[in-house]
């Protein structure tokens, strides 16, 4: 079976890593973004932090908040600011479901990944969670550890 070549187009912009670790993931849905092109080029750079953001329904937007995409530079005086909330591109029908599902307890809308699809365009890989207790996050990384040592012993035993 050969490895699947990776898209050079489809690169991961930013990953928010503790979100799997703080949060169980019930749903994910892809959402588009709403950039200026100052933010874009910072993206393309590589830029960007989504570790303390979320998502909110704003009336009949989601928003992201709080992410953070730096300033570009050459840009000077026609920047965007790095912490405004952007506008998410979701279909009518993707945003009911968000807003019925965070009205049950406990649920919240956390972005997991910021990345440009094939065709070059930013996109936000976005999920439903509950919030874990530390029982669960004590099993996660015992599971992770056990996971861990014994891709190790398998490597020294051959």
């Amino acid at each position: 079976m050969a490895a699947k070549k990776a898209d050079p187009n489809n690169k991961t912009i930013a990953e928010n890593r503790r979100a799997r670790f703080d949060y169980a993931v019930e749903d994910t849905f892809e959402a588009g973004i709403v950039l200026v092109g100052t933010e874009v080029k910072a993206l393309r750079e590589g830029r960007a932090n989504i570790a303390e953001s979320y998502v909110a329904i704003e009336g009949e937007n989601a928003m992201l908040i709080n992410a953070n995409i730096p300033i570009y530079p050459p840009a000077s005086q026609f920047n965007h600011p790095p912490t405004q909330p952007r506008r998410l591109l979701l279909k009518r029908r993707e945003i009911n479901k968000l807003m019925a599902q965070t009205q049950r307890k406990g649920r919240t809308i956390v972005p997991l990944k910021m990345y440009f699809n094939d065709k070059g365009i930013a996109k936000l890989l976005i999920g439903i969670a509950t919030g874990k207790d530390n029982r669960d996050k004590r099993d996660t990384q015992k599971t992770r550890d056990w996971q861990r040592d014994k891709a190790r012993i398998m490597r020294e035993r051959g």
